[in-house]
This record gives structure tokens, C-alpha cells and sequence, in this order.
């Protein structure tokens, strides 16, 4: 009897010392910011509960975009005459006056913080593109900014990208590629009109010398694309989500495509189309600029996607929740009744106020508004049929 007691406990013994191994483990293999914070963190400060909170942002104009910098200020960019930022240092509860980028210029895509250096990098441009760019550079959490030089080099067709209007960029946080910037880019074939778009695509820059050159992928696996996402998955691959507004493959053109990268975002695969997310409005096959982030939590793929959720107009913003890396999206809920437009969401960093947040700063009427909520929040929302919400996350 006390054989079997004594491998018992020592059976239990070494699971311990396996768990607490595996544990530290993970815990050496979160990546840290240019602030000292864990790039990720636990599930427990997502939920809790339920929050929202709304509140005005700009006004005039159009092109929301947002981050959240390494020191958890959370970074607000607008503007489609003018570039500027507004910066919150209390979680989005106010807003600091307005910070001119760059005027003349469009918002051309969003920013995208790089956690290895805390500098924040914007792409503009002057005019609707196709159209030269212009690279800024805040090393102070968006205070100020300067223009800086910047290559941005042609995809494997021999073309260079615009960056108009895609979400937010990444910094990779695993794997051989840890620390390499990547953003989401487009192809307008020379220009933006309807007889084109067969022949537009996008695709993704990437850097790995913190932005001062840029690579561009290669074409995303369907044509007609537009306006598109990117988050890193837990083991390192990178989900690639688009807008579309030509679909001569038969698919329905009022839903989204998705594809993955296992090399860094240099090239895609795995073409999907995502019955279960709007693309846009239902009444029209345009699609509408999205916003998409995974949530800072270690091991797992939580994704949230916002976008319109209406059959007849830009109204209905709404925000879909994955927890399998966007393989399935089990539940939705509407963030805004009226006028939704295009969209840009991210989430909160660990470690900072604004852990456990998620901001999404969308457009419409006469300018644009920030959303606050956690998952908790999203939680609460309505079944999409989708498959199941995981009992892990209630």
C-alpha cells in the first residue's frame, strides 16, 4: 500500500513540476514591448463584466482608423483631406486636440505600431490613389511626427502597392520572422474604376529593418479584392481577411474571402470564402472596409471582425467573435443602430489601463465615434449558427 502511495504522489509530483515547466515556458515564449510589457497576456481581464461605452471622435471628413501604443495610449488617425491623430492617455475617456500628419492627404491605410522600438508608422497620400506615398514616424506614442524615407518595394508582378484604406498593421510576435512589421497593401491596376476592378488585388508589405524598407507579398489568391486585414494566429501564421467587389466565381459578392501565410506574409494560401461575415451592406456588391484584430491572449486565436450588418445600407455596426482563429464566427453583436460605415478595431495592451478593452472607431454621421467594450460584452450577443461559443471562454 505504501508503494503504490509513493508512486502515486510521485506521479503527481512530477505533473506539477511538468505543468509549472510548460508554464514558465509560455511565459518565456510572450514576446515583451519597446515598454517593458508582455505582448500578451491572460483571458481573465476580457472578461468579468459586460462593458460599453461610446463616444465621439472627429468630425467632418471620413477614414477611421486606430492602435493602442506600447504605453497604452490609444492612437486615433482620421482623414480624407487631411491626415491627423487625436491621442487618448486614459483608455479613450478623452481626447487630446487634434495632431496634424500631413495636409494635403488621404489616410491611406492605418498605422501600425512597432513594439520592438514603441514607434508608430503612417503611410499617406495626397490624393485617392494610385498615387506617390509619403511615410511618418512618431517615436513618442503619436505627440509628433516626421516624414522619413522609406522603400517600398514591387510585388512578384512588378507592381507597387497602394496602401488606401486597409486596416491597421502588426508586429509579428513569434517565430522566425518575431519583430517584423506587416500591413495590409493593395494593387488598383492603374486605377480605381469599375472596368479595373477585375484586375485589382491585394496583398501585404512587410519590413524587417523596423520600416525603413518594405517587401510586398505576393497577390492575394482572388482577384477584384480590396481593403483587407491581417492578424497573427497563435502558432505564427497569419489570417488574411478581404473586402470584395467583383466576384465572377459564383460566390455570394456580399460575403468576405480569408487566406492564410505560414512565411511571415510573404505569400498566401488556403482561399476561403466566409459565408457567415457581411461584406458590406446586402443590397449591393461593393463591400465596405472592415476592421479585425486578435485579441492580445496567450495560446489563443480570439478574433474580432466588425463590419455593417445590414440588408439595404451602411448601418447596423456589428461585431463578430471567432475563437478559432476565423475558422468559425459563433456570435455577433450590434455595436451602433445607425450609420456604420467603414471600420477599424484593436485591442487594448497588457500591462497598460487599457488592458482587456477593445476600440473600434468606425464613421458615420458627420464624422466618427469610438466604441469601448470587452469580450464579455460581445458575449452577451446573438448565436450566428456558426458553430458554438468554447466553454473555455465563459
Amino acid at each position: 500500500m505504501n508503494t503504490v502511495r509513493s508512486i502515486l504522489l510521485s506521479v503527481l509530483f512530477s505533473g506539477v513540476l511538468l505543468l509549472n515547466a510548460s508554464a514558465a515556458l509560455a511565459e518565456k515564449a510572450v514576446s515583451k514591448t519597446a515598454a517593458g510589457h508582455n505582448s500578451e497576456a491572460g483571458l481573465k481581464p476580457h472578461l468579468g463584466k459586460a462593458r460599453l461605452e461610446m463616444g465621439r471622435v472627429f468630425t467632418g471628413e471620413r477614414f477611421p482608423n486606430v492602435v493602442v501604443a506600447v504605453d497604452g495610449t490609444v492612437v486615433a488617425s482620421w482623414g480624407s483631406r487631411s491626415l491627423r491623430v487625436k491621442r487618448s492617455e486614459d483608455g479613450g475617456k478623452t481626447w487630446g486636440k487634434e495632431i496634424t500628419i500631413a495636409n494635403p492627404a488621404l489616410q491611406s491605410g492605418g498605422l501600425t505600431v512597432d513594439e520592438s522600438t514603441g514607434h508608430i508608422i503612417a503611410f499617406a497620400e495626397k490624393q485617392h490613389p494610385p498615387a506617390p506615398l509619403e511615410v511618418f514616424r512618431s517615436k513618442d506614442h503619436g505627440k509628433t511626427w516626421s516624414k522619413v524615407q522609406a522603400v517600398i518595394k514591387p510585388d512578384p508582378k512588378g507592381n507597387v502597392p497602394a496602401m488606401h484604406m486597409n486596416e491597421h498593421g502588426i508586429t509579428l510576435r513569434r517565430g522566425k520572422h518575431k519583430g517584423r512589421l506587416l500591413r495590409p497593401s493593395r494593387w488598383y491596376a492603374g486605377k480605381n474604376e469599375r472596368a479595373r476592378w477585375p484586375n485589382h488585388y491585394t496583398n501585404a508589405v512587410f519590413s524587417d529593418d523596423g520600416g525603413k524598407t518594405w517587401q510586398t507579398s505576393a497577390p492575394f489568391p482572388a482577384m477584384g479584392t480590396g481593403e483587407a486585414t491581417v492578424a497573427e494566429l497563435s502558432d505564427g501564421r497569419i489570417y488574411y481577411n478581404s473586402r470584395r467587389h467583383w466576384a465572377p466565381e459564383g460566390k455570394n459578392p456580399r460575403r468576405r474571402w480569408s487566406a492564410l501565410s505560414d512565411d511571415g506574409g510573404a505569400t498566401w494560401k488556403g482561399l476561403t470564402f466566409v459565408k457567415i461575415l457581411p461584406d458590406g451592406p446586402q443590397n449591393s456588391n461593393y463591400g465596405c472596409m472592415a476592421g479585425l484584430v486578435r485579441l492580445p491572449v496567450v495560446g489563443r486565436d480570439i478574433l474580432l471582425y466588425t463590419n455593417c450588418d445590414s440588408p439595404t445600407g451602411r448601418d447596423h455596426g456589428t461585431v463578430w467573435a471567432s475563437f478559432d482563429g476565423g475558422k468559425r464566427w459563433p456570435i455577433k453583436r450590434q455595436v451602433e443602430a445607425g450609420r456604420f460605415a467603414y471600420s477599424s478595431v484593436t485591442a487594448g495592451r497588457p500591462g497598460t489601463s487599457t488592458e482587456g478593452t477593445a476600440f473600434l472607431h468606425f464613421e458615420g454621421n458627420g464624422g466618427s465615434t469610438m466604441a469601448r467594450f470587452n469580450l464579455a460584452w460581445v458575449l452577451e450577443g446573438k448565436s450566428t449558427g456558426d458553430g458554438e461559443v468554447p466553454a473555455w471562454v465563459k
